[in-house]
């Protein structure tokens, strides 16, 4: 059995993504550079949009 595709993913795998600190990453969820939602207090990033936003396809963060 396939394992499912996570469709939200973490301020850590975001960091790793980017190659950059979760503090970075942190910093610039805060100042809307990158497109996260707020899940019960914890700042989450839709797999796709942090895709989209690498290949330079989402120019401004989508804020839900």
């Amino acid at each position: 059995m396939e394992k499912p595709i996570k469709l939200t993913i973490s301020v850590s795998e975001v960091a790793e993504m980017v190659g950059v600190s979760t503090g970075t990453i942190y910093t610039m969820a805060r100042e809307n550079q990158l497109p996260h939602v707020r899940v019960r207090g914890r700042i989450l990033f839709y797999r796709d949009n942090i895709e989209k936003w690498l290949r330079g396809e989402l120019q401004t963060a989508v804020n839900s």
